[in-house]
């Protein structure tokens, strides 16, 4: 299963040492820019609530695009619908001023970084 996540992620950054640690990285960064988005809304800070939601839109688009669906297969089909519904969620957040919306977000990205370095950390 490991290999099958791992692979369903194209080699889109050649340069990274390791492909694992980069995902890792992705979901770390998307976690924290969600609990930013979710302050700035509680501070009614419009501007910063934008700033740090598209941030964190644009890490999940990055790893849509770089799934690999012939290569994950399930997986990458399962991951390609849980981010896009991710998307939908910090959207709404955005546009009904919602810090629910982001809590889905973040439950979904912890679970996310967990399962990773569980997989990561058993299978490296």
């Amino acid at each position: 299963m490991y290999a099958q996540a791992v692979n369903s992620y194209n080699q889109n950054n050649i340069n990274i040492e390791s492909p694992e640690k980069l995902i890792e990285m992705l979901y770390e960064g998307a976690l924290k820019f969600t609990s930013f988005a979710k302050k700035a809304i509680e501070k009614d800070d419009v501007e910063k609530k934008v700033y740090w939601i598209n941030r964190t839109i644009n890490i999940f688009t990055e790893l849509l695009i770089s799934l690999d669906i012939e290569k994950g297969g399930d997986i990458a089909l399962y991951l390609n619908g849980l981010y896009e519904q991710q998307i939908k969620f910090l959207t709404e957040a955005n546009v009904e001023n919602n810090p629910e919306k982001l809590d889905i977000v973040i439950n979904v990205l912890k679970g996310l970084l967990e399962a990773w370095k569980d997989t990561t950390q058993k299978n490296g």
